[in-house]
């Protein structure tokens, strides 16, 4: 998605992509950390019988107990990270490769590109595959100067000035907050920082919840055991929705590590209340006394996408269980700038971050479409 600054609808415009998915969270957080630990366990005792070796490993990937500024570091990028504070106090760990690796300094008018993360997610997204299939490096290599942000409460956001992350203060926020406070401290340290009147804004849909530190666990000391691989392959694809042929298996431990990443409550409610209701909407206080408070009127404000000028571009999966073909088709006439669309038949929810041919379907489309637009 291209798009310019301080447009006031920005903020405002995130997929309703959570359809048919109310139960999900839940049922994969019970799942997940309660009944993998006892099939692992059932499964260690029978492979052990069964004369499985505990020896027999997956060779790890390093990136898999990295930071982000060490991964990027890992394949030669030049990185810097920023903490940004919110209006509201939240601390922003935010991400930047200048130039790509074959690069030297910062050009005056380099394409300055933010990549923006979905829910249950971090930065992560951009730099999760090999250099050749990661958006983040394909587009420092590109020539543009590549930001990545990270919303309140993910792994490399999970601080404030005041409130523990371990308090349900903390935790107090949707992406209404996020639109709010989050996008707009995020964009004004940019365009201060690069000195830029505009740049371009590209962003992935949703995902799904669980604990951070599980998932570290579970992708460094049990999935990288053969015996254990199909279980966590299974869980894996099971939450996200992707294609077993497009995906790069032998990095498994590295999705794992980093996905799913941490979600608030509340904000899991925002995206409930939007699906029950069919509604893009405002979180709902469920109590119109609240609802006057937050919003001066007894009913949540719409958010009218209709309102969004700029030129949007937008890539869709055919076969995403999240973002489906029907809710797309519905946003779509509602899209004022719609200047191109394009939906992969054959994709599914996280192909567009993870996909082996993801460069081929989406990425050299997008640094086509910023260089022509730098022309111009």
């Amino acid at each position: 998605m291209a798009t310019s600054h301080r447009h006031p609808a920005l903020s405002r415009l995130f997929s309703r992509d959570l359809r048919g998915h109310l139960d999900r969270p839940h049922f994969i957080d019970r799942f997940q950390m309660w009944s993998l630990p006892v099939i692992a366990c059932w499964m260690l005792i029978i492979g052990t019988r069964n004369g499985y070796s505990l020896k027999t490993r997956i060779p790890e990937n390093p990136e898999a107990s990295m930071n982000l500024s060490q991964i990027m570091s890992y394949w030669g990028y030049p990185n810097e990270q920023y903490d940004i504070v919110t209006k509201d106090g939240y601390i922003l760990g935010l991400y930047r490769i200048p130039h790509g690796r074959g690069c030297l300094g910062t050009a005056p008018y380099r394409p300055v590109v933010y990549l923006q993360h979905g829910v249950s997610a971090s930065a992560f997204n951009w730099i999760a595959n090999l250099p050749p299939n990661s958006l983040a490096y394909i587009l420092a290599d590109a020539g543009c100067d590549v930001w990545l942000g990270n919303s309140r409460g993910t792994t490399w956001s999970r601080r404030h000035v005041s409130l523990s992350p371990d308090s349900e203060e903390f935790w107090a926020f949707s992406f209404d907050d996020m639109a709010n406070y989050d996008l707009p401290a995020t964009i004004d340290f940019i365009v201060k920082k690069t000195r830029q009147k505009q740049l371009y804004y590209l962003g992935h849909s949703q995902g799904t919840t669980i604990d951070t530190k599980f998932n570290q666990f579970l992708a460094t000391k049990i999935c990288n055991l053969w015996v254990f691989h199909w279980l966590c392959k299974g869980i894996f694809f099971a939450t996200y929705g992707s294609d077993y042929r497009n995906i790069n298996e032998s990095r498994l431990d590295v999705y794992m590590s980093n996905y799913p990443g941490p979600i608030s409550v509340q904000n899991l409610i925002h995206w409930a209340q939007i699906i029950t209701s069919g509604r893009l909407q405002a979180f709902d206080w469920e109590d119109p006394a609240l609802n006057i408070v937050h919003y001066n009127q007894v009913t949540p404000p719409l958010y009218n996408v209709t309102l969004m000028m700029v030129p949007t571009v937008l890539w869709s999966g055919g076969e995403d269980m999240l973002a489906d073909p029907a809710d797309v088709d519905s946003l779509l006439p509602n899209i004022t700038n719609l200047i191109y669309h394009k939906r992969v038949p054959y994709y599914n929810h996280m192909d567009f971050c993870l996909g082996m041919d993801a460069p081929q379907q989406v990425f050299y489309e997008v640094i086509s479409m910023i260089m022509t637009n730098m022309q111009t």
